[in-house]
C-alpha cells in the first residue's frame, strides 16, 4: 500500500513537471516568434533607409560639379547595403533577385548605369512607396543594360 502511494506521488510530480515544462516551451516559442517578427521589421526599416540613402546619393551625384567617382562609389556602397538587407528579409525572393541584379549592374557597368541613374532613382522611389511597379521599373533598368559591354 505504501509503495502504491509513493508511485502515485511520483506520477503526479512527473505529470506536473511535464505540464510546467510544456508551458515553458510554449512561452519560449511565442517569445521567439515575437522576436523574429521584430527583427524582420528592423530589416525592412534598414532596407528602406538604405534605399533612401541611394536616392540621396543619386541626387548628390546629379547636382555635384566634381568628384563624381566618390559620389558614384557611395551609390554602389548604399545599394550593396540595401541588397544585403533584402536578402535578410523573409518572403522577399522575387524582389531580392531584382535588387541583386540592380546592385550587380551598378557595380559591374558603371558607365552605363551613370546614364540610367534617373530611371534607377524613380524605380527606387516607387519601391520605397511600396509600389510594385518600382520593381518592374528596376527590372527594366537592368534589362536595358548591355551586359556584354562596359
Amino acid at each position: 500500500m505504501n509503495q502504491e502511494k509513493l508511485m502515485k506521488r511520483r506520477m503526479i510530480r512527473a505529470i506536473i513537471l511535464f505540464i510546467i515544462t510544456f508551458i515553458a516551451l510554449l512561452v519560449f516559442i511565442a517569445l521567439y516568434m515575437d522576436e523574429k517578427k521584430r527583427v524582420q521589421e528592423t530589416y525592412r526599416k534598414q532596407y528602406r533607409a538604405n534605399l533612401t540613402k541611394v536616392i540621396e546619393d543619386i541626387d548628390s551625384y546629379k547636382n555635384s560639379e566634381g568628384d563624381h567617382e566618390l559620389r558614384y562609389m557611395r551609390i554602389v556602397s548604399d545599394m550593396s547595403s540595401a541588397n544585403a538587407f533584402a536578402f535578410l528579409i523573409n518572403s522577399f525572393e522575387e524582389k531580392q533577385i531584382t535588387v541583386n541584379e540592380l546592385t550587380t549592374c551598378t557595380m559591374k557597368y558603371p558607365e552605363q548605369m551613370k546614364e540610367k541613374l534617373d530611371d534607377m532613382r524613380q524605380a527606387l522611389s516607387d519601391i520605397i512607396d511600396d509600389l510594385d511597379k518600382g520593381y518592374e521599373e528596376a527590372e527594366a533598368v537592368v534589362s536595358s543594360v548591355d551586359k556584354k559591354g562596359y
